[in-house]
């Protein structure tokens, strides 16, 4: 099993975060993983994207020319990634951003309003958590607890230990959110 997943939007939305999570998960269950930032010098309100590779073996190299699955969290990064989605993958967009439809019919769509979630949960910083989770549901490679713990494991002792119950929140609500896409 070899999956890559690209996270693409502007800087400031937790996008690379959201990519050294997943590979966090990856790493704690035993998989093999990688994890290659890309962003612009202005970072946030810039672009930016990640792409993870996670496998049971070793990885041949961080670059993924069609990955498996992508998480576009704003137009542009759909406009950008959707095209090289591999044939039969999973395209989670933030719809809150997104406002057209994934134009391939060839894969899995799954709009989620992150924005929205995050807006109910009271914090927006908590978009990249919500989307994150949507897409442990769809791809499938790790748990919802699993996902949870490496979140614990990256804000723990970074002044950040307070927000760890609202992305853990937020981690659920984009897990359940992408069952209605799943079923």
């Amino acid at each position: 099993m070899e999956k890559g997943i690209v996270f693409a939007g502007f800087g400031g939305q937790g996008i690379l975060l959201a990519g050294k999570v997943l590979a966090r998960a990856g790493m704690n269950r035993g998989l093999e993983v990688t994890w290659l930032p890309s962003y612009g010098p202005e970072m946030r309100g810039g672009t930016a994207n990640c792409t993870v590779v996670i496998a049971d073996f070793p990885i041949g190299s961080p670059v993924v020319d069609c990955p498996d699955a992508l998480v576009a969290m704003n137009a542009p990064s759909l406009d950008k990634f959707e095209e090289r989605v591999a044939e039969g993958g999973i395209i989670v967009a933030n719809s809150s951003l997104v406002k057209r439809p994934v134009k391939r019919g060839d894969v899995r769509a799954i709009p989620i309003p992150a924005n929205d979630i995050a807006a109910e949960l009271g914090n927006p910083r908590v978009i990249n958590m919500v989307a994150l989770g949507a897409l442990v549901r769809a791809l499938g490679v790790v748990s919802l607890e699993e996902i949870q713990r490496a979140m614990e494991e990256e804000l723990h002792g970074k002044g950040r230990d307070k927000l760890i119950e609202l992305n853990r929140e937020a981690l659920r609500r984009g897990f359940s959110e992408a069952e209605k896409y799943l079923s």
